[in-house]
């Protein structure tokens, strides 16, 4: 690659990674780029999912102790998680690639509703998780996983194993209405499913796929979003939450524009 491209790609993923830790949805923000450079979409999805594995760790270590507390509840929705993740990687490889060219961008625009109603969807879940604020952390852990929350987070890790942009924000709206657990115990137990998603997707293209893998791609995403997740837990609060869900919108849309216009051009 030129090196404008690497230095553009890295720096996307810088931003993705420190927009996840904050708001979430960092993949509409290298998805697009990657495509806007000229990989294809599902390259572009490979490459880009295995580049945010790096910014996961980082966010699951920043928030070891809250998932510490449901240790129990992550236990049992990690395997759910990481079946829906193997359907939607082998979806994502094994359909038509014409196929996907019709479903990203009906996709992005669900993922950019969920950016757009994210303070909404918060409030919400607030409201609901208020009883479970000051509980005890065991008590929350003991608390029943029902049968639907385990169908939901299956769907939503298909959907992070076909296209992984915004996963985090469905599960943190699931968790809302589903799980009896505190904010803070949500957002450990999302990031940490979300990884999984994220790296059993990973190791599918590795192993079915790595002619689709753009390695040096991986490599400046995955260093970008690492360091991208500590700058987003140091100081990315300081940020506004409605100007970074406002870049995200605007990349969004772009990548929209960008699909739509192959795909009536037959490209």
């Amino acid at each position: 690659m030129e090196f404008w491209r690497e230095i553009v790609i890295f720096f996307a993923g810088l931003w993705a990674g420190t927009i996840n830790t904050i708001v979430g949805s960092g993949t509409l923000v290298t998805f697009p780029v990657l495509v806007a450079l000229g990989f294809a979409p599902v390259n572009a999805v490979v490459s880009n999912a295995m580049g945010l594995v790096a910014g996961g760790f980082s966010g699951a270590w920043g928030y070891r102790r809250e998932a510490a507390s449901v240790g129990g509840t992550l236990l049992k929705l990690m395997p759910v998680s990481l079946a829906g993740g193997l359907i939607g990687a082998y979806l994502l490889l094994h359909l038509p690639e014409s196929v996907f060219g019709y479903v990203a961008p009906v996709l992005i625009v669900v993922a950019l509703l969920l950016v757009i109603f994210q303070p909404r969807l918060s409030a919400w879940a607030k409201k609901r998780q208020a009883a479970s604020v000051g509980v005890n952390p065991a008590e929350a852990d003991r608390a029943k996983v029902t049968p639907l929350l385990y169908v939901l987070v299956f769907l939503i890790g298909i959907y992070g194993g076909y296209f992984t942009a915004a996963q985090g924000i469905l599960l943190m709206a699931v968790f809302g209405v589903f799980l009896h657990a505190s904010l803070q115990q949500s957002n450990a137990i999302k990031v940490i499913l979300t990884l999984v998603v994220n790296m059993v997707a990973a190791v599918s293209y590795l192993i079915f796929a790595p002619e689709r893998i753009h390695w040096p791609v991986v490599i400046l995403i995955a260093v970008g979003s690492l360091i991208g997740g500590f700058i987003g837990a140091k100081v990315g609060r300081r940020l506004s939450p409605g100007w970074l869900r406002a870049v995200i919108v605007m990349l969004g849309l772009v990548a929209l524009a960008n699909m739509v216009a192959k795909l009536f051009s037959g490209a």
